[in-house]
């Protein structure tokens, strides 16, 4: 929406952070702290708040037009140069960069940090632009480390970690606001490959990737049982997934994304690589496409909501 008399955007009422506001303020930060730091944009500096560091510095700042794969391959130039570049997709629009991560990103094992913007189901930009395979594609890649941030704070952290860890990297965050979480300062970064336990409990263990960890907390606090916040997809925290299955009589793994070979599929991996044959109940994305609506009735409709998961969970359990 927009003033027709000035052009000026109408922003929508204030509240939580967006996702991609704490990413366009956390690459200003980085770019201010580390001269190496860009950013890379295919024709969305607004869309991806990447005009927030294109205001300061716009010598810093890249926008290669609507040409995925070219900005994924000039990322991957800058890094072997030397620079840390912040190439900002939107999750949709990466399919058409897919080759260029595998042979351009990976292969050669660049710094390059991918910061997958509307994640997940967007609403009303309609089935094209669902950001739902690109779980599925990346946890594939060797070499990628792949991060699903829960909360707004998660999200700054996954930024700073990617900055940090100086290998191929993809943070993978929604459309829209946050949970409301209060976004800190500074150069925290949170370990390669490890989940947070945030509510200890019994029976079922709740395993969340990205904005399900928030879809399952009542769930798990309705029923008394534990809920892991994944944080990253790969590499998947093997330990906490065998801990889980070892203590709970279920697990239940959620992501908003496709199930056919997503992070509820990883989950069943390290299972059946340890022989462990506790029962799992996976929701995420059918496979079919998902058409036009707010995003509220899209989870709705594919059973991504806290009551459609708790009575399944309850069936299964036979309570």
């Amino acid at each position: 929406r927009f003033n027709p008399d000035t052009g000026e955007r109408i922003s929508a009422p204030g509240g939580a952070a967006r996702y991609q506001d704490v990413f366009g303020e956390t690459l200003l930060e980085l770019a201010r702290r580390d001269g190496r730091v860009v950013g890379v944009t295919p024709a969305m500096p607004s869309g991806c708040s990447m005009n927030i560091l294109l205001r300061e510095m716009p010598g810093r700042c890249f926008d290669v037009g609507i040409a995925e794969g070219h900005a994924v391959t000039f990322s991957a130039g800058l890094a072997a140069a030397g620079m840390i570049p912040f190439c900002n997709i939107y999750s949709s629009f990466m399919q058409r960069a897919y080759d260029n991560v595998i042979h351009d990103v990976a292969i050669q094992d660049l710094p390059v940090v991918m910061c997958l913007d509307r994640g997940g189901l967007v609403g009303e930009d309609g089935v094209t632009h669902h950001g739902v395979f690109d779980i599925a594609q990346l946890r594939s890649i060797p070499n990628m480390v792949v991060m699903t941030p829960s909360d707004e704070n998660e999200c700054r952290l996954m930024l700073n970690t990617g900055y940090e860890c100086r290998l191929p990297a993809a943070v993978r965050y929604p459309r829209g606001r946050g949970p409301g979480v209060e976004v800190t300062a500074g150069d925290e970064t949170i370990p390669i490959g490890k989940s947070r336990k945030l509510l200890e409990g019994k029976r079922v263990a709740f395993l969340g990737f990205g904005s399900m960890t928030n879809v399952l907390r009542p769930v798990a606090e309705h029923l008394g049982g534990t809920l892991i916040d994944m944080r990253f997809v790969k590499p998947l925290d093997r330990e906490a997934v065998l801990e889980a299955a070892r203590t709970h009589e279920l697990i239940v793994a959620a992501e908003e994304g496709q199930l056919a070979g997503g992070a509820c599929d990883a989950v069943l991996e390290v299972l059946a690589d340890e022989g462990l044959t506790v029962p799992v109940m996976r929701f995420g994305l059918p496979d079919r496409f998902v058409d036009h609506g707010t995003q509220a009735e899209l989870l709705a409709e594919v059973g991504l909501t806290s009551e459609a998961i708790e009575k399944k969970v309850l069936e299964r359990l036979g309570a």
